[in-house]
């Protein structure tokens, strides 16, 4: 009787044990199934990179109403609405500088329009991918931007936020060129920067190509953790880690960025550019790493449109925990 109790235990536990081996045979075999199509679904779909390159579905905070930056401390900021294009309205929100801040309260959008003409310098803040104009991050660096005396006018692309309409690099860039202009025709003599972060980059040395060409620059750009281009900020991204050794990574998932037409070339971009430029880096940088920024910089520095301008690049030690002023790209 006993022996037969032991030849049923053993029974039961080989059973289980083949039961355990074969449900994990079977999970790896549905993973391997998924990470081999994934490369395919996404050369199927191109949209589905530009997706993931934007990033707009991503809405951080999601509780969040974009009327109303007072709600997140921003009591000295008005909160307007521009139309670049038929059938696109994007969301802007304008901080005047912080010696402003008791004269702004209760003030309409005209005396806000009206304070750009004052005599405070403007930075045109391009934000990178996911989250909208009210991210914590990005709220934050408008207080220290305004505490500095600066008016801050941002704004969500064309996609983003409570802005209207669909997602592209040309759609974003001339979002930004008509912010631009909306600025000037209200500022006066008064300099304007541009500052792109993370995929802002793109915009910003889009944009400011553009402003080069027709002969009204900015005082200055400010490029904070920027690429050299699109594709190999795509090569070094975290996410693509799992597949870069993949066969025809390139050309599973590079190729399909370039074809829906996203290239974010900024380093091309710098080649024409005619303005001092300054670009800010963290070293421990998790998304674009900081040996991009430094390249760019490398081809900015001794590209002939910078002869007369100074280039500047400051890195963020690890020590100081800055990882890329803590954003997505």
């Amino acid at each position: 009787k006993k022996s037969c109790c032991l030849k049923g235990l053993s029974f039961f536990l080989l059973y289980r044990r083949h039961g355990l081996w074969f449900r994990l045979r079977r999970l790896i075999i549905w993973l391997l199934g998924v990470y081999i199509a994934i490369p395919f679904l996404v050369k199927l779909c191109p949209a589905i990179q530009a997706k993931l390159v934007f990033l707009n579905f991503v809405r951080v905070p999601y509780f969040i109403d974009l009327k109303r930056p007072q709600d997140q401390g921003l009591n000295h900021t008005c909160n307007y609405y521009l139309q670049p294009e038929e059938d696109v309205t994007i969301g802007v929100w304008h901080t005047v500088p912080a010696a402003l801040w008791k004269n702004a309260r209760g003030k309409d959008q005209l005396w806000f329009e009206d304070a750009l003409g004052s005599s405070h310098p403007v930075i045109l803040y391009l934000h990178g991918n996911a989250g909208t104009r009210g991210g914590d991050h990005r709220v934050e660096l408008y207080k220290v931007l305004s505490s500095l005396g600066y008016h801050v006018v941002t704004f969500d692309y064309r996609g983003w936020g409570d802005s209207v309409g669909s997602p592209s690099e040309r759609g974003m860039t001339y979002d930004a060129l008509h912010v631009f202009d909306w600025i000037k025709a209200r500022s006066g003599d008064n300099p304007v920067y541009i500052w792109g972060h993370s995929l802002g980059t793109g915009v910003a040395t889009n944009l400011v190509r553009r402003l080069c060409e027709r002969e009204t620059p900015p005082e200055a750009l400010i490029l904070e953790s920027p690429f050299t281009n699109i594709r190999e900020e795509a090569r070094s991204h975290p996410f693509s880690v799992i597949y870069r050794y993949f066969p025809g990574f390139d050309w599973f998932f590079l190729d399909p960025i370039t074809t829906s037409g996203i290239k974010f070339a900024n380093d091309e971009n710098v080649k024409y550019i005619s303005c001092s430029l300054l670009i800010l880096h963290a070293e421990d940088d998790p998304v674009v790493p900081f040996h991009l920024g430094k390249k760019l910089y490398n081809i900015a520095a001794t590209s002939r449109s910078f002869r007369d301008y100074k280039v500047q690049f400051v890195p963020f030690h690890t020590d100081l925990g800055a990882l890329g002023s803590g954003s997505a790209l």
